[in-house]
């Protein structure tokens, strides 16, 4: 096990200094001056721009400029946003957990519907509920995230009233902000409506996650398909049947579990893909998270909002990535004993 966590955690040094290694070139390929790009401090005058040249190295080579660069970045300081002056690090602070809190939502509910309709498609292999399912599948993936989002909100939000359309919490509710997340800053809360704030954030966040969580399920359902009918047509599972074992048994003891092994390999493979959504459908629905905050920001030429955000999310699917990598190690001691890293 110690071997695997040195090969995952290389892996994961070697992919965020690669990710450093391009924010900082986006300094120079951005228009404008580069120590305002790395700094956003766009009105400095004489003696904080000598100070700013100082902090980051640009009297000197470009590599001690990218050492200067780096070492601002693991100090916690990202620079100024261009449009707000603000900390990008406060702004990410704001941002990052309302994103973090929408995607393991949608991430739950593409596991939940996708992973139980793939087995069925594949117990029920090309019959009549299994051409179903993966119609099905093959319709939500191919339908664009903003236009399932419009129709998300002009169903269940405009014509049925069920669900609010946009926003993260009712503005009648005023709970302080602490952790970011917004159900765990309520529970933290010693307001009197705290049961109706929690109601209210969970109505919220129905209509986004479930505009994310679609894509991602319809790939969960091929995969979970996939994986089953592999388990199903080997040797091991043709034994079992031959002792005389039910087909309910096979499944539930043999088939679903082994599935599972093989699936919780590519969530974190696809969960990049989640983020990606996730920044469509938070504009949409008006969702105060990163993704909404990083457009924003480009659309804004904020170049170094753009810099903190893109490290910010990258890092994080890395990071989601090698926690799928763990845990199907701990379900899979095989995966430990290899020799090279995938």
């Amino acid at each position: 096990m110690l071997n695997f966590t040195l090969r995952r955690l290389n892996l994961l040094f070697f992919t965020l200094l690669m990710l450093s290694i391009v924010s900082f070139s986006l300094s120079y390929f951005f228009p404008g001056n580069v120590l305002v790009n790395l700094s956003g401090e766009v009105n400095a005058d004489q003696q904080r721009t000598e100070q700013l040249v100082v902090l980051y190295n640009m009297d000197k080579s470009i590599f001690h400029q990218y050492t200067a660069y780096i070492g601002q970045i693991f100090s916690g300081n990202f620079g100024l946003s261009m449009s707000s002056q603000m900390p990008i690090s406060y702004e990410l602070k704001t941002f990052l957990p309302a994103t973090i809190e929408l995607c393991l939502s949608a991430l739950f509910i593409a596991l939940f519907f996708g992973v139980p309709l793939g087995f069925i498609a594949a117990i029920f292999h090309n019959k009549p509920l299994d051409k179903i399912i993966l119609t099905f599948a093959m319709v939500g993936y191919s339908i664009p995230v903003f236009w399932f989002a419009l129709i998300l909100i002009l169903v269940f939000s405009i014509t049925l009233s069920w669900f609010p359309s946009s926003g993260q919490l009712n503005l009648l509710f005023e709970i302080e902000q602490v952790t970011g997340f917004k159900f765990i800053d309520i529970l933290l809360s010693d307001s009197q409506y705290q049961a109706q704030a929690l109601k209210d954030a969970f109505m919220h966040i129905v209509l986004p996650a479930i505009a994310v969580a679609t894509a991602p399920m319809t790939i969960f359902i091929r995969l979970a398909r996939t994986s089953m009918l592999d388990v199903l047509e080997s040797n091991y599972i043709k034994a079992a049947k031959a002792k005389g074992l039910s087909q309910a048994h096979i499944i539930y003891h043999h088939g679903i579990r082994n599935s599972l092994v093989g699936i919780v390999r590519l969530i974190g493979l696809h969960f990049a893909n989640l983020v990606t959504v996730a920044m469509i459908a938070e504009v949409i629905f008006n969702w105060q998270g990163a993704g909404s905050w990083l457009i924003e920001s480009i659309f804004a030429r904020d170049y170094t909002a753009i810099q903190g955000g893109l490290i910010a999310l990258a890092t994080f699917t890395f990071f989601i990535n090698i926690l799928a990598d763990f845990l199907y190690a701990a379900l899979n001691p095989l995966e430990r004993h290899k020799q090279h890293g995938a």
